[in-house]
């Protein structure tokens, strides 16, 4: 606005100038002068043009930004490794015998003598719950995944626990089939199916031993019994982890070296295999948190190869027994113990027993309470390889070095390891 003031000022300027001097040469001077003022002034008041609307829905796609390449490659290897391991992944029912409740009407005083029975007044009929038979209901779900064309499944353990029930599988494209329990891993979280048939998808078993935090992870599941093939993507979190994971119910147990994942885990999703971005098995999916966000954990694939050899040449899962209950060592650890080491694993018995099993490859070989376990086969045991996974990785029969802290003194004892029974 001052702008346009200040202009208006010139011109009148101009125009009492132009009348005070007259003369043909100098009005054609300033007319000049005017006329090129004047076009000046028209075109700094000139208003860009509006932007024309385009309605054209294709020029709209065309102008949306493309992924960059890396994001779009991303993209692609997830849903290929999803699409990959989908077919070979299962959902399991289990099922029950219940007990068919009923409202029964019955006589409070059936039991009365006939004599005394007129002072009550008659007949008095309640009604109570009574069992009218039985019948198969379904009362759980988990996942599992093919691992052999003949239709071997692996789950977990806890899904397929109960000795009474019964187990279907259902595939991929719908088909149904009647599960049989092989083996169930009296150490892991782990079980072996069996279904009937021949030519089933399959899923590559990984290597959970190079599996590096921050990778992608990928899970496929059951969610809930309801959603089958339920996909989450996310990143590996921790590695080696121990946690005492429970169903909710009468299982309850101590399992070490797991994956941990913030792919998000629920239930039913329990048997279902974390995948890397190749679409290869790293884990079984086993556990969350409850009540905290994107805390999940996997069974490291390595274990489950064991198991299923195991199946394989044995017709159940052999797991090589020691007989010692311990506590790994950290630096925190021993310092608040006054330990002599950093490391290891602490023979120390708890409430669920004593720290070496009387009978046991343990008790055999002369291990004591608070003896600290420093090596297996020259191996060193810490909080990323723990005695558990280290005995596993053993044969039964061979004879094993132990090296020992006991007191000050450091001895190598050896034990020559047994199968585990489900009652150890």
């Amino acid at each position: 606005m001052r702008k346009f003031r200040a202009i208006l000022f010139i011109i009148l300027l101009l125009l009492i100038g132009a009348w005070l001097l007259g003369g043909s040469e100098r009005q054609d001077t300033l007319a000049g002068f005017w006329g090129r003022l004047r076009e000046g002034i028209s075109h700094s008041l000139e208003y860009p043009a509006p932007l024309e609307k385009d309605n054209n829905p294709s020029n709209a796609q065309k102008k949306t930004p493309a992924l960059s390449r890396p994001v779009a490659a991303y993209e692609d290897a997830v849903v290929k490794a999803v699409e990959d391991a989908s077919p070979a992944v299962v959902s399991i029912t289990i099922s029950k015998l219940v007990p068919i409740i009923e409202q029964c009407a019955y006589d409070p005083f059936s039991d009365l003598p006939l004599e005394l029975r007129p002072f009550f007044g008659g007949d008095f009929f309640f009604s109570r719950p009574c069992k009218k038979g039985e019948k198969l209901q379904e009362v759980g779900g988990g996942s599992g995944f093919l691992v052999s064309e003949d239709g071997l499944i692996v789950t977990n353990k806890h899904v397929v626990l109960d000795k009474d029930a019964s187990y279907t599988v259902f595939t991929n494209d719908g088909k149904k089939y009647k599960a049989k329990v092989l083996a169930r891993d009296p150490v892991q979280d782990i079980a072996i199916l069996k279904i009937s048939g021949s030519g089933f998808p399959i899923l590559t078993l990984g290597d959970s031993d190079s599996v590096k935090l921050g990778q992608t992870a990928i899970a496929i599941g059951n969610a809930l019994g309801e959603f089958r093939n339920t996909v989450s993507v996310g990143v590996i979190s921790g590695l080696s982890r121990s946690i005492v994971a429970g169903d909710g119910g009468a299982f309850v147990e101590r399992i070490e070296g797991l994956i941990q994942t913030d792919a998000a885990i629920n239930k039913g999703n329990s048997g279902g295999p974390l995948l890397n971005l190749r679409g290869e098995v790293i884990g079984i999916n086993t556990a969350v948190v409850e009540g905290a966000q994107n805390i999940g954990f996997a069974i490291p694939v390595n274990l489950v190869k064991k198991d299923i050899a195991s199946v394989k040449k044995h017709g159940r899962i052999v797991i090589p027994f020691l007989g010692v209950r311990y506590r790994i060592i950290t630096p925190e650890f021993a310092k608040s113990q006054n330990l002599p080491v950093t490391y290891g694993a602490l023979v120390r018995g708890d409430a669920d027993g004593p720290a070496v099993v009387p009978g046991s490859p343990a008790a055999k070989a002369g291990i004591r309470a608070e003896d600290i376990i420093l090596e297996v086969n020259g191996k060193k045991i810490d909080e990323h390889y723990s005695l558990a996974s280290a005995i596993a990785a053993q044969e039964i029969g061979k004879p094993v070095q132990l090296k020992i802290q006991r007191g000050k003194k450091t001895i190598t004892l050896e034990v020559t390891l047994e199968e585990r029974k489900e009652e150890n």
